[in-house]
């Protein structure tokens, strides 16, 4: 069962783009932001094919706590397979709505944040020689400059760890957009999530980065005032095909 909860983290999942040990964290509980997240990645491995995660899986929601699950599922927000999936298990959304907040899992096993590796100088430590679970989990609930750094991993996951972490604010988001080296697979996390892409700025970066993903970026040049369509229109670093729309548009809007 595929719950319909769209994140970052939940979509790996869903692809099959996950290794078996990260699975098998995220069925203990420990690889979750949110509730959101953590009810919609054990549904999605109660039936895994792995019986070990399975079991875990398994253990792991009999160990929610009841009254906070029952009241979670009263949200308007949370989608139906994931309510009758609790409701299958005897557990039905509270009458009078939820009081359980959506950043903080229901039931948090992750263990202790992992210590940075030393550093001569603190504010530039490389986070790269730590196990991809240890990076995960500080992507998850580690400090702004550690996202800073990891949403630029080269593994996939942790730098959508990042883009679920619920301390992330959009001001964070805005900045990714101007970092040359993150992934276009960050961009288009970015580019398809529209509270983020609310934020001018956001919007802005996306356009000018060569490495947003052309559907997304076209879409929103449309968005751009006439002095960035006017400095789009001659940033080398954007594609040419891009670059002929901002000088159209910029034209139409002077001409208006």
């Amino acid at each position: 069962m595929e719950p319909g909860l769209r994140s970052p983290l939940v979509d790996f999942f869903r692809r099959g783009e996950v290794a078996r040990d990260v699975r098998l964290m995220a069925a203990q509980g420990a690889l979750a932001p949110r509730a959101h997240e953590q009810l919609a990645l054990l549904v999605m491995l109660s039936d895994d094919p792995d019986a070990e995660i399975a079991r875990a899986t398994a253990a792991t929601l009999d160990a929610l706590p009841p009254e906070p699950l029952a009241a979670f599922l009263s949200r308007s927000d949370v989608p139906d397979e994931i309510k009758r999936f609790f409701a299958a298990r005897g557990v039905q959304a509270q009458a009078g709505g939820a009081t359980t907040s959506d950043e903080a899992p229901l039931l948090d096993t992750l263990a202790e944040l992992p210590d940075a590796p030393p550093s001569e100088d603190p504010e530039r430590r490389s986070l790269a020689s730590l196990p991809v679970m240890d990076r995960i989990k500080l992507a998850m609930k580690g400090s702004r400059e550690q996202r800073s750094q990891l949403v630029r991993d080269s593994n996939k996951l942790v730098a959508a760890a990042v883009l679920s972490s619920p301390k992330l604010t959009d001001s964070e988001v805005e900045q990714f957009t101007k970092m040359g080296n993150v992934s276009e697979d960050v961009l288009r996390i970015i580019g398809m999530n529209r509270g983020w892409t609310k934020n001018y700025g956001v919007v802005s970066g996306l356009c000018r980065h060569p490495k947003t993903p052309p559907a997304i970026s076209m879409q929103m040049v449309r968005r751009l005032t006439e002095k960035d369509l006017k400095m789009l229109s001659t940033d080398r670093n954007a594609p040419e095909s891009l670059r002929a729309v901002a000088r159209k548009l910029a034209t139409k809007n002077r001409e208006g």
